[in-house]
């Protein structure tokens, strides 16, 4: 048996093809090859924390991409939560959350063109390329196939994938006024017990601009009353998220989230509890619209905040996510006969607003 020496770059090539994708259109720092690279990890380890998933991925990379951070990883792990390639549950009798392996699913985004999500164990594909004759697009954090829509639900039958309709795979909430969500949280509040003091509790700062997202968090301050969305550490795992009602910056009552469910992360209910306290307060979340200036037209949608996860999934069903640009958290490229509705969409069930829309010049 013979030893090759390679370099850094021809060693970068190979890890992107034994992650499935071109290695001649993929850089290994791109977000497509950090999802892949999350994706694999997680098949051979789940059900684990997600500490275990990105310290794995990191050992991996770290000496073939330096100046990969670890909170780019967890970040881009929170995507493939949102997106339901994993699930987030806690174990019964335990206050830890551990990621399990979403089931192979396909979602129709339109006539012929297949979202797919879910992780196979042990670095499955999550089709034979071979058998189904499409090769699966890669696409940010996103992974789709077109077929022929007469013959798609055989042949994604037949490659042991589960078929979930549009609101299956959104599972978004009835349409409430902010109020209603606010009012909602006040009550369950009031009967949770008066906890005192919480070491280490950071909150999103209502009077901050909403268009800096990482720069709303603070700790709490002695002029602090009211409704706030936190987080507070726990001995292990990540930080908890909770609503907590605070008078001179002390916690008076504190909620953890999720209540509504076993299933969705607790930023679900955090992030669409946040969108509702922005909305009655007078300073509700923005997006900024503007046309891409391409041939077959189409529109950018940037988001400045992140969104909960049912509504990250509506983007996936009807558009494509892009680089973000212009200063903003993430961003998306939708079609012309689809952006009124993802507007829609927006203003009832978050109470968005419209930050700006650059008009086509």
């Amino acid at each position: 048996m013979s030893i090759q020496r390679v370099n850094r770059d021809e060693m970068a090539l190979l890890t992107a093809g034994v992650l499935g994708l071109d290695e001649s259109a993929v850089d290994l720092f791109s977000t497509e090859a950090i999802c892949a690279s999350l994706r694999r990890a997680a098949s051979f380890l789940c059900p684990a924390s997600p500490r275990q998933i990105v310290d794995s991925v990191l050992d991996v990379l770290m000496p073939l991409i330096p100046g990969l951070k670890r909170h780019e990883v967890n970040e881009t792990l929170d995507v493939l939560v949102s997106a339901g390639d994993l699930l987030e549950l806690r174990p019964s009798g335990g206050r830890a959350r551990l990621l399990f392996l979403g089931p192979p699913s396909y979602v129709e985004k339109q006539q012929g063109h297949f979202l797919l999500v879910g992780i196979r164990p042990n670095a499955g594909p999550i089709v034979d390329e071979e058998r189904l004759g499409r090769a699966v697009t890669y696409e940010s954090h996103t992974r789709s196939v077109v077929l022929d829509p007469g013959e798609a639900r055989e042949v994604l039958a037949a490659a042991g994938l589960h078929r979930l309709t549009r609101e299956q795979w959104t599972k978004a909430p009835r349409h409430d006024k902010a109020a209603t969500v606010v009012k909602e949280a006040r009550e369950r509040l009031a009967a949770s017990q008066t906890p005192g003091q919480i070491s280490g509790l950071t909150l999103i700062d209502a009077a901050a601009p909403v268009r800096y997202y990482k720069g709303r968090w603070r700790e709490p301050a002695l002029t602090d009353q009211g409704l706030f969305v936190g987080r507070r550490p726990q001995a292990y795992g990540a930080a908890v998220w909770c609503a907590v009602e605070l008078g001179d910056g002390v916690p008076q009552a504190v909620l953890d989230l999720p209540v509504d469910s076993t299933v969705a992360p607790g930023w679900d209910e955090a992030r669409r509890l946040q969108a509702a306290l922005d909305a009655e307060r007078g300073s509700a979340q923005v997006f900024r619209v503007r046309p891409t200036g391409q041939p077959d037209g189409g529109y950018i949608f940037d988001f400045f905040g992140p969104l909960p996860s049912w509504a990250e999934r509506y983007l996936d069903l009807t558009g494509l996510p892009v680089a973000k640009s212009q200063g903003s958290l993430f961003s998306y490229r939708v079609s012309d006969g689809a952006q009124g509705n993802v507007r829609e969409f927006l203003f009832n069930s978050l109470w968005m607003q419209i930050a700006e829309e650059v008009q086509e010049t």
